[in-house]
């Protein structure tokens, strides 16, 4: 199931086609997808960009083209005589701030057109690195079999980060190859996938509000009625600056109701982003 194929199935739960995501998984890849519902799409500008956590399977003496096991095989090595050490040493070398290249089949677009669409008619690819921020690389698990090792893996890392790469990267500097052969994305900033509900009962549980998931990513600062209305009609809170804590911040009437996105201008608070307003209960 593809991340496409998600966003379908909502707008069918939930009788709408405004329906958006904070970022797409692989199609070999299971977990949370974050999804922004009629107004609230427009806080996905602000969950895209947040760090992640995926829980992974590397496979180390064997390389596929895509980096993972939807790929076809190019090499394989024997991997069986790794010393764990050596391969701790070389997860610590791929662990902080690191120059990464994306994998050819990657989504990245190379003169208007997707890296694995060139991949797929044949045509050489070379994507730039660029640079990410592993902040963890811990080995779970260890399973020796015949020619190959198989690592099971977290990660939490910046947005942008290709796992694939990660596993790619690792089997080279081993020198046996490595590719995934499993992908769970467990976190966006702080939405956990243990929170999350089920493809199928989408539609039946409420929706995270659009203030509670706003003030979750973004920090929160609290607004009178008056100031509300002010900020929607597109009006400065004079001298309000010093009360955010954060900027952007998510502006919250005494009723509970995300008012948008709010940041300082000089001594002001002004609105960044608008929301549509919600009904009042």
């Amino acid at each position: 199931m593809t991340s496409h194929d998600v966003v379908a199935r909502a707008r069918r739960a939930l009788g709408t086609r405004k329906v958006g995501h904070a970022g797409t998984l692989d199609p070999m890849a299971t977990g949370l997808l974050v999804l922004g519902v009629e107004g609230a799409t427009r806080l996905l500008t602000f969950i895209v960009g947040l760090d992640k956590t995926y829980e992974a399977t590397i496979r180390l003496g064997v390389s596929t083209d895509t980096d993972d096991a939807d790929g076809q095989v190019v090499a394989q090595t024997d991997a069986s005589s790794l010393d764990d050490r050596d391969v701790r040493t070389a997860v610590a070398a791929l662990t902080g701030r690191i120059a990464q290249v994306p994998s050819t089949y990657s989504a990245i677009k190379v003169d208007g057109r997707r890296a694995y669409d060139l991949a797929r008619a044949g045509e050489e690819v070379r994507l730039k690195a660029r640079e990410v921020t592993v902040s963890r690389f811990d080995i779970l698990a260890e399973r020796r079999e015949g020619a190959v090792v198989d690592l099971d893996v977290v990660v939490d890392c910046s947005s942008g980060t290709y796992i694939r790469s990660l596993a790619r990267d690792l089997g080279d500097a081993l020198g046996t190859g490595g590719h995934l052969t499993a992908l769970r994305r467990t976190r966006i900033g702080p939405f956990a996938v243990d929170d999350a509900v089920p493809v199928d009962a989408v539609g039946g549980r409420p929706l995270v509000s659009p203030a509670s998931a706003a003030a979750a990513v973004l920090g929160r600062l609290d607004v009178t009625a008056e100031e509300a209305r002010d900020l929607r009609h597109g009006k400065r809170l004079t001298g309000a600056a010093p009360r955010l804590s954060v900027e952007p911040a998510a502006a919250i009437d005494p009723d509970g109701r995300l008012v948008g996105v709010v940041g300082s201008r000089g001594a002001d608070v002004k609105s960044v982003m608008n929301m549509p307003e919600e009904a009042s209960g």
